[in-house]
């Protein structure tokens, strides 16, 4: 089982993300409680040491959740949140990136988790790729809540190159979460970045989105004959070639089922041949 720093944390490479246990888009409470509460402990039984989170799941959901099944929380447990994305009661998603909100989001994660302290918090980008005095607030405030021990890291989400070199000229950076998976990899360079510079690389969506008939990874032909030859799932397929790319790769895909879970750590174990990385590397969001 591989590990890699994710600030002052060793973390399994393999861990998870709650966002799933909220309702439909990540609004609302999940449809099976019980069900939710099983998967958390499932995974933390299962030596996951790594839980992806965010305030606006549910919206505070989520997180009510994750305090109701673990706390009091093991020692080794890295939980990651991120801010500057929040949610109303119904559902709507107003702007929440002004310096005052990110620290009442960081506030409000560690009062529902009921820790003292968060593993790292992702300052969320809104995708435009700007660096400019607004993104250097944003960072001071980030930077603010880290020197007060509020959190232990600071993350990128959805950043542009151009940002997270900007960032890192001013401020240690831990992790950086943006979308990529098979059928997309956009960001290589991102990745590239974050290798060079030991920075942990968190995919989202790493299965693509949404899972289903559409999905571009799950039902890619060479995904799915890989693993028929191999005697494994199109899901661990595409989970293991994340974990080859790079040592700085940490996956945190979600589910609301103990079956998916373990089929997604179980990922760890599977070998890519020559042959399957050869086919996996022609997969794309336009293949059929």
């Amino acid at each position: 089982m591989s590990t890699f720093p994710l600030g002052p944390r060793q973390v399994r490479r393999s861990g998870y993300g709650a966002m799933q246990l909220a309702g439909s888009f990540a609004f609302g409470t999940p449809p099976d409680h019980p069900s939710a509460i099983g998967v958390l402990r499932a995974a933390v039984a299962a030596g996951v040491d790594h839980i992806d989170t965010a305030q606006y799941y549910g919206p505070g959901a989520v997180n009510d959740l994750i305090r109701e099944a673990l706390y009091p929380y093991p020692g080794a447990l890295a939980i990651v949140s991120k801010v500057a994305v929040r949610r109303d009661d119904g559902g709507a998603v107003p702007s929440s990136g002004d310096p005052d909100q990110l620290r009442q989001g960081i506030e409000d994660n560690l009062s529902s988790l009921r820790v003292g302290q968060l593993a790292a918090v992702n300052l969320r980008l809104p995708g435009d790729g700007r660096v400019g005095p607004r993104f250097d607030d944003q960072l001071a405030t980030m930077v603010a809540a880290r020197d007060e021990g509020l959190i232990a890291g600071i993350g990128l989400s959805n950043v542009s190159l151009e940002q997270l070199r900007h960032a890192v000229a001013g401020t240690p950076i831990v992790c950086v979460q943006n979308m990529f998976h098979l059928a997309d990899r956009r960001d290589t360079p991102i990745l590239t970045e974050c290798l060079s510079r030991g920075i942990a690389f968190v995919p989202f969506c790493p299965l693509g989105w949404p899972r289903g008939g559409d999905n571009p990874v799950l039902t890619s032909p060479a995904v799915i004959q890989t693993a028929v030859r191999l005697g494994v799932t199109p899901a661990q397929v595409a989970l293991k070639w994340l974990l080859q790319l790079a040592s700085d790769v940490l996956l945190i895909p979600g589910t609301g089922s103990v079956a998916h879970l373990r089929e997604n750590l179980a990922a760890e174990h599977v070998t890519l041949d020559d042959e399957a990385l050869r086919r996996l590397d022609g997969v794309s969001a336009g293949a059929t």
